[in-house]
């Protein structure tokens, strides 16, 4: 059974609710006023994100779908007595495709053009100045600093 509040108590939480009324739209009325959208210069632009995610998915996705079918395709042709493969070389093989798909995700990362429009099919001429890009982002504020002073 709930207790009955006394009459004291319930003044002051009406007193209560109106000075957070009041707090609450002075907070809405100052923050619609003083927002400004900005630019943000930080970060990585929505369309290189894009070419990124095609990339990636080309250089890492296809050698990892393959890297999973191989023990499918392994099964298959064990279980129909098709050909005797050794476990060992299906892992191998298996593992040989994951890599490929690890290092396609660095390649589909580092190759993508920072520019506006697209650029070349490979995208080889950016790597060098997209490594730079990532040694700078990982330099603690400081040492940025000193060097823009």
């Amino acid at each position: 059974m709930k207790k009955k509040q006394s009459k004291k108590k319930t003044k002051n939480n009406k007193k209560k609710n109106f000075s957070e009324k009041a707090a609450f739209s002075n907070l809405e009325n100052t923050t619609n006023t003083a927002t400004i959208p900005k630019q943000s210069s930080r970060g990585i632009p929505k369309y290189v994100a894009d070419r990124m995610a095609r990339r990636i998915f080309f250089t890492a996705g296809i050698p990892t779908i393959l890297g999973m079918s191989v023990f499918v395709v392994s099964y298959i042709i064990v279980t129909r007595n098709i050909a005797e493969i050794p476990p060992s070389s299906t892992i191998a093989i298996s593992a040989l495709f994951f890599l490929l798909g690890l290092a396609g995700l660095s390649f589909g990362i580092l190759s993508a053009s920072w520019d506006k429009e697209p650029g070349s099919f490979f995208g080889i001429e950016n790597i060098p100045m997209n490594i730079q890009r990532a040694k700078a982002a990982f330099k603690p504020a400081t040492q940025n600093f000193e060097e823009n002073g």
